[in-house]
């Protein structure tokens, strides 16, 4: 958990993957800051051996496009679902976003890049009822 919770001040803790990724490629777009080997490695919490994030996630640009639904535009999982979206894939984003809003409490200060960012852009209390049940 401190591993990506660590440090004064989280600079991408607002971006999402994808975005991430799309960067890092306007950042080299003229000369390569960031080694390719960073962009095509697959990412990973690396907490063991061959570990990739898509093992337990699903791929980012489905998981972007329900955390952009249901942090940034507030749907219900119903409503994100009717996106086209496969039903477990939410139920699980949502469940694992809910299940870790005590996280967002010891997490340093980020800055804001979306319409409404985790942290003082989405407050919860700690011990809450999910306003969705999965």
């Amino acid at each position: 958990m401190y591993g990506d919770m660590c440090g004064a001040l989280a600079v991408i803790s607002d971006v999402p993957k994808m975005m991430v990724y799309e960067l890092a490629r306007f950042i080299n777009k003229d000369k390569e800051v960031i080694p390719s080997r960073i962009l095509e490695k697959a990412p990973s919490a690396e907490l063991k051996p061959d570990q990739k994030d898509q093992d337990d996630l699903p791929p980012y640009e489905k998981l972007d496009r329900v955390l952009k639904a249901y942090v940034e535009e507030n749907k219900a999982p119903d409503e994100i679902i009717a996106t086209g979206i496969d039903p477990s894939i939410v139920q699980d984003v949502v469940r694992r976003v809910d299940g870790n809003e005590y996280k967002r409490y010891q997490a340093p200060p980020g800055l804001k890049v979306t319409t409404k960012s985790f942290g003082y852009g989405r407050r919860y209390p700690m011990a809450w009822k999910a306003p969705f049940e999965p």
